[in-house]
């Protein structure tokens, strides 16, 4: 999955487990999606929301994550072609990543598994893939060989995987909300380890300030920020997962059509909506297809607003208003 650096200009205090009370607010952390999540109430919540929350995001960790044998993602990628009955909640997902695959014209396509496989980057000394795999995994990534019918998925490439990486913290950023709501909270701020989802207003009716890291920066200072009120921010980024090789930077956001990672002059690409499941997606779709051709995207689009990180650090902004 994507793990990106958001840095949050409102002054909250990242832990691992536990709950932190300042005031009228309750923080609560955890580990989940192979990332720390942080979960701001500005509400008094009932006293087993935490645990709760927590049961919540086990839920869809155990649904949606591809290294885990036992999720319903797991079972789809190792059925070898047949067909895999699964949760209301995984067709869903499915469903939604296939619609912005065709949004994006394959910019963004979950049957990136095989190509993810490839490209290691928690190793200590990564190395390049042949380009022969990748040729070999290429040949085994199209969206269009996902067949949903009703509680069944099917891959009629039996040597696809489905990877939800550039849409799962997104899709699951936007069930926590309406899980919250449910609760009875009215303002919340949900980070899922740089996917942000905020609802409700603060105490004295301000927005939340949202910055986006200047890339490269190991102070984690923002390079500019953004005022969000009920929407969600999500940043695709070349600076926190990649390696050098024979002095070239390779990095985790790969091109689906080239199998290799993306040559978009871009540094980062930031996407501010009302959905977080859009935001994520777009946001890898974004970084894929450069500045140029996303002006053609998110023009077919209401409310969304860009910010894109050159490689030269320049900042530019694309906004379509409803």
């Amino acid at each position: 999955m994507k793990k990106l650096f958001l840095i949050l200009t409102i002054l909250l205090l990242f832990l691992l487990g536990g709950c932190q009370t300042k005031q009228d607010t309750v923080t609560y952390n955890g580990m989940f999606f192979d990332t720390v999540i942080s979960v701001t109430v500005y509400d008094t919540p009932k006293k087993t929301l935490e645990q709760d929350i927590m049961e919540f995001c086990r839920k869809y960790d155990n649904l949606l994550s591809r290294t885990n044998p036992e999720s319903e993602i797991s079972k789809i990628n190792s059925a070898q072609g047949n067909p895999t009955k699964v949760s209301p909640e995984t067709i869903e997902i499915l469903e939604k990543s296939i619609e912005y695959s065709q949004l994006t014209g394959g910019a963004f396509d979950i049957t990136i598994g095989p190509l993810v496989d490839l490209w290691d980057f928690k190793k200590s000394h990564p190395t390049l893939p042949d380009q022969k795999d990748i040729d070999e995994a290429l040949s085994h990534v199209d969206y269009t060989k996902i067949k949903i019918d009703k509680d069944t998925v099917t891959l009629e490439d039996p040597l696809a995987k489905i990877d939800l990486g550039g849409i799962a913290k997104g899709y699951i950023g936007d069930q926590l909300k309406t899980f919250l709501k449910e609760q009875g909270i009215q303002t919340a701020l949900i980070n899922l380890g740089g996917n942000i989802v905020v609802f409700g207003e603060k105490s004295d009716h301000s927005p939340f300030h949202i910055g986006i890291q200047k890339p490269f920066d190991e102070t984690g200072t923002p390079i500019t920020s953004m005022e969000i009120r009920d929407a969600s921010l999500v940043t695709s980024g070349v600076y926190e997962r990649y390696f050098e090789f024979n002095q070239t930077l390779y990095h985790h956001l790969l091109d689906p059509k080239t199998g290799m990672p993306s040559q978009s002059p871009l540094y980062s690409a930031t996407i501010l909506c009302e959905s977080s499941a859009q935001a994520d997606a777009l946001s890898t779709a974004c970084f894929v297809l450069g500045v140029d051709q996303s002006k053609e995207l998110i023009t077919q689009l209401k409310d969304v607003t860009a910010i894109f990180i050159t490689d030269d650090n320049q900042i530019k902004k694309l906004e379509t208003i409803d």
